[in-house]
C-alpha cells in the first residue's frame, strides 16, 4: 500500500527522529512553480476570422518550431520542468526499476525470406532492436543489421524491410529522431553492400520488388522542396529500375490523379500489381493491373472512399479481399482480376456481429474477430470454408499468422495486460501452437487481476473497460489509478503488455483502459458514432470511465491521472479543460490540441474524416472551437497537475500543438498545479529509442505520484 504523506504537526507523534528524518525529505515537495516563474511566452496580434467571427492567436509564432525564438523557448522551458522533476525525490528510484524490468531478451517472431530467417532481438537494453539471421529454421543466429551503430546517441531508427521474392535484395528505411520522414538504402543480403544511392522524398512509403530488377514505391515527386503542402499531401507510385537515377523513374500512379497517400504492392506470384490510394485515415479506392500482359490497364476494384478495403490473397486470377463496404464489422470476399469492380465481388467470409480483421499464410485466411475487445481466431480455406477456430493460449489478443502460401507453419505473438508477448509456431495442418518464445520478464502474473467492466456513458451506451490491479487492493477511493484512452480513427485498444506498466501496478496503481467510441472495437458504426460532430461521445465516454471508477471507489479524483497520446492527447486536453475535476493529474502526449488549425501541418489535413475542419461550415468551426484545448482554457480556472509531452522531431502531430496548449494553460492556470511542457529532443511521435522510453515513463509515473501526495513503496525501499 502507499504511505501518505502526515501533516507536519503529527510526525513527531507517529515516527521515530531518525526515520522522521528521511520521510520529512521523501514528503517534502518542490516549491509549487507559480505562473511568474514560468518563462515569459511574448504574444502577438494575430486574429483569423472564422464565418464573421473572430478567433485570436496569440502564441502563432510557436508554429514556427525551427526559429530562434522558439527554440530559446523550448530551452527555458524544458529547465524549468526538468529542475521541477529533479527535484521529486524517488524520480531516480522510479527509473532505476524501469531499467530492471525492461533488462531481458526481446524477441521478434521469424520469418523467412530466401534461405534465411530473419528476426529481431534486443539483448536487453539495446536503444534499438537488431536484426538477425540464420541459415534454415535450425541455424545459427548471426546478427545481419545493427541500426544501434546508425548514429551516436542511439536514435535513428530502421523500419519497413522489404525483401526482393528470392532474398537477395533488400530495401529498408532509416529516420533521424524515429520522424515519419526517412530514406531508404538498397543492400545486396549476401554481403550487405550498397546497391544503391540513398532513396528520398519518403514518408508512409513501402516499397514492393518485381524480382530482381526493381521495385514500385509510392514516394513524393521530386522537385517539391519549396512547396510544403505538396511535401505532404500529394504521393506518387513510381516504378524505378535497379541502378538507374531516381529522376528517370516511371509514373504509374497519382500523376493525372493526385491522392495524398498512394501505395501499391504485388501479389505473391508478381502477377498483378494492387495499388491503394486515400486521401485521409478513413476510406480508400483500390486497383489492379495485371503484369503478365503488357500495356494492361489499371483497373478499379473499388472507387470511392466512403468504405475500406485491401487485398489480402490471390490464388490465380482470384483476388481475396477484406472490406467493411456496406458490412460495417467487415467482411471477405473475392472477385475476378479481369473483371474486379465491387458489383461482381462475392462474400467469402460474411460478416459477422463481430468486428474482422484478417491476414494469410499457409495457403490460409485467419479471422481476427474482437469479440468484446478480445481476440478470437478462426482459419478459412481459399473458398471461405472455416476448418478450426485457433486454440489461443488465454483471454488476450493475438497476431501474425502471415506467411507465403507453401509455408507448413505460421508464427503468432499472444499477449494480455499480464501475460508477456509469447511467440507461437503454428501447424497450418494440425491447428497445433507450440511456444516458440516466451520472454522472462522480472514479475509474477499471478500477483495481478484483470477484469473487464461495462459503465455507462453519458448518453446511455454501454462502454467496456479493463481494469488491471494487485489481487486483494482495498477499493477506499485512495488507489492511485493510470486512465489510459485513445478513441478515433477506428483503433482499437486490445489487452496488451507493458513491461514499463509493472512499476506502476507493483507500487499498488491501477491501470485502466476504456474502449471508447471512435474506436474499431465494435465495427465501423463505433468509430463513426466518435467522429465529426459525434466528438464529444469520446470525451463523454472517458469522463463517465473517470466517474465510473470513483463511485466503484477503486480511485478519486486526488488520485486519478489521465493519459492519452496524440488523437489521445487531444482526448486529456479536451477532458481537462471540460472537467478541470475530475483527474488530479493529466497529462496529454503528443496530442492535437489546436483544432482549428491541425489540419494546415504535415498530414494534418488527412484527419478530416475523423475531426472535420473549421472551413467546412459554420456548424462544424463551431463545434470545434467547443472543444478545441487550445481554445477551450478559461482564466483563473483551477486545472490538473499538468504534465505535457512532445519532441522536436514530430512530423505528425507538430509541437506546436503542445507549444501553444502549454504557454495558454501556464497563462490561464488559476490554481498551483504545475503546468509544465517536457520537449524531447531527437524523438519523434514516439520516444526514438529505449532509453528515452524509460526516461520518459519514469517523469510520467514521478509527476503523477508527487502531485497525488504519495510516497510509492519504490521510494521507502530506497530510503
Amino acid at each position: 500500500m502507499y504511505f501518505r504523506c502526515p501533516k507536519r504537526k503529527d510526525m513527531k507523534r507517529i515516527f521515530p527522529i531518525a526515520l522522521l528524518v528521511l520521510l520529512a525529505v521523501g514528503c517534502q515537495k518542490p516549491a509549487p512553480v507559480k505562473v511568474s516563474q514560468y518563462p515569459a511566452t511574448a504574444k502577438v496580434d494575430t486574429v483569423d476570422t472564422y464565418f464573421g467571427v473572430p478567433v485570436a492567436d496569440p502564441y502563432r509564432w510557436l508554429e514556427n518550431d525551427t526559429s530562434k525564438e522558439t527554440a530559446d523557448w523550448v530551452s527555458r522551458q524544458n529547465d524549468v520542468t526538468f529542475s521541477y522533476l529533479k527535484g521529486i525525490p524517488y524520480r531516480d528510484a522510479v527509473r532505476a526499476r524501469l531499467q530492471e524490468l525492461n533488462d531481458y531478451e526481446k524477441l521478434g517472431a521469424p520469418f523467412k525470406r530466401g534461405e534465411y530467417y530473419y528476426f529481431y532481438k534486443n539483448s536487453g537494453l539495446q536503444n534499438q532492436s537488431v536484426l538477425y539471421r540464420k541459415k534454415g529454421e535450425n541455424g545459427t543466429p548471426e546478427v545481419f543489421l545493427d541500426p544501434n551503430t546508425f548514429s551516436k546517441d542511439g536514435t535513428t531508427t530502421m523500419r519497413s524491410l522489404a525483401f526482393s521474392k528470392d532474398g537477395s535484395l533488400l530495401a529498408f528505411q532509416i529516420a533521424k529522431g524515429g520522424a515519419d520522414r526517412a530514406e531508404a538504402v538498397v543492400i545486396r543480403t549476401s554481403d550487405k553492400t550498397l546497391v544503391e544511392d540513398t532513396i528520398r522524398n519518403m514518408k508512409q512509403s513501402g516499397i514492393s520488388w518485381r524480382g530482381n530488377d526493381g521495385y514500385f514505391i509510392n514516394r513524393f515527386a521530386e522537385g517539391l522542396k519549396s512547396n510544403l503542402a505538396a511535401r505532404n499531401e500529394y504521393q506518387q507510385l513510381y516504378y524505378h529500375k535497379l541502378g538507374t537515377p531516381s529522376s528517370q523513374d516511371k509514373v504509374i500512379f497519382g500523376e493525372k490523379e493526385k491522392r495524398r497517400f498512394v501505395g501499391g504492392f504485388l501479389t505473391e506470384d508478381e502477377r498483378y500489381l494492387i495499388i491503394s490510394t486515400s486521401e485521409s485515415t478513413t476510406g480508400n479506392e483500390l486497383y489492379v493491373q495485371d503484369l503478365s500482359k503488357p500495356n494492361s490497364p489499371i483497373l478499379p476494384i473499388k472507387t470511392g472512399f466512403e468504405s475500406d478495403q485491401n487485398v489480402i490473397e490471390s490464388e490465380g486470377s482470384k483476388l481475396i479481399i477484406e472490406t467493411n463496404h456496406e458490412a460495417p464489422n467487415s467482411k471477405v470476399v473475392w472477385v475476378d482480376a479481369a473483371n474486379p469492380s465491387y458489383e461482381n465481388w462475392k462474400d467469402l467470409i460474411p460478416e459477422t456481429e463481430n468486428s474482422l480483421t484478417t491476414s494469410a499464410g499457409g495457403g490460409k485466411v485467419f479471422a481476427f474477430y474482437l469479440v468484446d475487445v478480445k481476440t478470437q481466431v478462426k482459419q478459412y480455406d481459399l473458398n471461405g470454408k472455416l476448418e478450426r477456430e485457433v486454440e489461443l493460449p488465454g483471454i488476450g489478443t493475438a497476431s501474425g499468422f502471415g506467411g507465403w502460401k507453401d509455408d507448413q507453419d505460421v508464427y503468432y505473438t499472444f499477449t494480455s495486460f499480464t501475460y508477456p508477448p509469447t511467440i507461437f509456431k503454428y501447424n497450418v495442418a494440425s491447428g497445433k501452437s507450440t511456444e516458440y518464445e516466451r520472454p522472462n520478464v522480472k514479475f509474477n502474473p499471478d500477483d495481478y487481476e484483470t477484469k473487464q467492466v461495462f459503465y455507462t456513458s453519458k448518453d446511455g451506451t454501454k462502454v467496456p473497460m479493463f481494469i488491471v490491479h494487485k489481487k486483494g487492493i482495498e477499493l477506499n477511493g485512495k488507489n492511485p489509478t493510470w486512465l489510459y484512452a485513445y478513441g478515433g480513427f477506428n483503433i482499437s485498444l486490445t489487452p496488451g503488455f507493458s513491461t514499463s506498466r509493472i512499476v506502476w501496478l507493483e507500487n499498488g496503481g491501477i491501470y485502466a483502459q476504456p474502449n471508447l467510441r471512435g474506436g474499431g472495437e465494435y465495427g465501423e458504426k463505433w468509430h463513426q458514432a466518435g467522429t465529426k460532430m459525434n466528438k464529444q461521445n469520446v470525451f463523454d465516454d472517458f469522463i463517465s470511465a473517470g466517474e465510473y471508477l470513483i463511485k466503484e471507489k477503486y480511485t478519486s479524483s486526488e488520485y486519478l491521472a489521465i493519459n492519452g497520446g496524440s488523437n489521445g492527447g487531444l482526448l486529456v486536453g479536451a477532458v481537462m479543460t471540460q472537467r478541470p475535476d475530475l483527474a488530479k493529474v493529466a497529462v496529454p502526449q503528443v496530442g492535437v490540441l489546436d483544432m482549428l488549425r491541425y489540419h494546415k501541418f504535415t498530414i494534418g489535413a488527412a484527419w478530416a474524416t475523423d475531426y472535420g475542419t473549421a472551413e467546412d461550415s459554420k456548424e462544424m468551426f463551431e463545434y470545434l472551437k467547443a472543444y478545441s484545448p487550445v481554445h477551450a482554457l478559461k482564466p483563473g480556472v483551477k486545472y490538473p497537475a499538468t504534465l505535457i509531452t512532445t519532441a522536436d522531431h514530430d512530423d505528425r502531430v507538430v509541437p506546436a500543438h503542445s507549444f501553444k496548449f502549454a504557454a495558454s494553460l501556464q497563462e490561464n492556470q488559476g490554481g498551483d498545479n504545475p503546468t509544465l511542457i517536457r520537449i524531447d529532443v531527437n524523438s519523434a511521435h514516439g520516444s526514438s529509442n529505449i532509453t528515452k522510453n524509460m526516461d520518459l515513463i519514469a517523469d510520467y509515473y514521478s509527476f503523477a505520484w508527487y502531485n497525488m501526495g504519495v510516497l510509492p513503496p519504490i521510494a521507502k525501499e530506497k530510503m
